[in-house]
């Protein structure tokens, strides 16, 4: 996850963590390099990625730093302010109304609450609130404080949200919704040479630091790596190297669980496959950020740093659609939030607001929402539906012809 995905490398600025934050860092270290040699002497970099965000108690995102906001490491869209939900809501009013009142809503990790607690409110003032709002949250931090904010700032509406340990597995109906979830599933890396493919592993080096190896790939990954190439400008030289994931059609098939009729909406980072791996990207889109700051050095303070990679929105395009479910729509996320009434809300927002400061950072959360140069264009929207319509949603700025 990252607001800035596009942040300049800035190391002479990293921010130096304290001795219980560096001790915590030490422990994940020295649980790693025991995975590692356990495992032979190397493990795949998508492993090494896995422990580093969700090892329990110790990553990223299983311990309990601060990750949202300004004290965090980055700020998704949700945490900004009030004008991404109210919009994420607006688009999805309509398909609940469709679907009735037996429809759920599944949030895919839920930040800190900030999405779950305006959407509710927006889709009770639109006459469509689900019968449940589920959250699939793996961190138990994060869902201790999704349930405090809920639970103090909604006291009417807490009853309808559920946390769940897994995808549901009964039929269900309703909404699955997901921002900046996929960018942080850990992601195979792969490599070429002489024309055949390897996937990049971690080892440790004679002092136990962790370094970079490659070995022979499986044959799901160069089958999917062969499969890019289909689609691409010929095949990859030897040395292009970047990250992969033929595990998402089956990622998304367990995440919607037993989804029979409804809709999924993503919002993330990426490109389509063309923009993905063009032959300027020759290293992948691999990055980590801590402070909102961004480094190139993934192996660098495990468990205190994100580690992230942008989406190949082709391949999920292929993933939703295997799943059953027809391609809404794909357009940035500027376009999305506009054709979803943000200026409405922005107007509605900056009318409830007690001074003009708090108008002002409406107007420059819109402005960081939609700008080119800020997430309204790093950021994409993609839709699927069965059995429902997501009507005007994605008519603004539809972008599906470049998939």
């Amino acid at each position: 996850m990252s607001a800035t995905p596009e942040a300049h490398p800035d190391p002479a600025r990293a921010p130096i963590p304290d001795a219980i934050a560096l001790a915590h860092s030490e422990r994940l270290r020295q649980h790693i390099q025991a995975q590692i040699l356990g495992a032979g002497g190397a493990i795949p970099f998508s492993r090494f990625m896995e422990l580093c965000l969700y090892a329990p108690g110790l990553g990223y995102y299983s311990a309990g730093a601060t990750k949202f906001g300004a004290a965090g490491d980055f700020v998704t869209a949700p945490e900004l302010g009030p004008l991404f939900a109210a919009c994420v809501a607006d688009s999805v009013a309509p398909l609940l109304q469709q679907l009735g009142p037996g429809a759920d809503f599944l949030e895919l990790g839920g930040g800190s609450g900030a999405f779950a607690e305006v959407a509710l409110k927006k889709l009770l003032a639109a006459d469509a609130l689900p019968a449940r709002y589920a959250i699939l949250e793996p961190s138990a931090d994060l869902r201790q404080r999704q349930q405090e904010r809920l639970r103090e700032r909604l006291p009417l509406l807490y009853d309808l949200v559920e946390w769940l340990d897994a995808p549901p597995s009964h039929d269900w109906n309703g909404v699955l919704f997901a921002n900046e979830v996929i960018d942080a599933l850990p992601t195979p890396r792969f490599t070429l040479r002489e024309g055949e493919v390897f996937e990049e592993h971690v080892a440790l080096d004679a002092e136990g630091h962790f370094v970079r190896t490659d070995r022979p790939a499986d044959a799901l990954l160069a089958a999917a790596v062969r499969h890019v190439e289909r689609q691409r400008d010929g095949a990859f030289p030897d040395g292009y190297r970047s990250e992969l994931l033929p595990q998402l059609p089956y990622w998304v098939q367990a995440v919607m669980g037993g989804l029979r009729k409804g809709a999924m909406l993503f919002v993330d980072y990426g490109y389509p496959r063309a923009e993905y791996y063009s032959h300027q990207r020759h290293d992948g889109t691999l990055r980590a950020f801590i402070r909102h700051r961004m480094t190139d050095d993934v192996y660098a303070l495990p468990g205190l740093q994100d580690i992230t990679a942008s989406v190949d929105f082709t391949a999920l395009a292929e993933a939703g659609t295997g799943a059953g479910f027809d391609l809404a729509g794909y357009c940035s996320q500027a376009s999305f939030l506009i054709g979803n009434g943000l200026e409405t809300n922005l107007a509605a927002a900056e009318a409830r607001a007690h001074d003009e400061a708090q108008r002002y950072r409406l107007r420059q959360e819109a402005k960081r929402l939609t700008l080119p140069g800020e997430m309204g264009e790093r950021f994409q929207v993609m839709g699927f539906q069965r059995d429902v319509e997501f009507g005007a949603a994605f008519l603004h700025g539809d972008l599906s012809w470049r998939l």
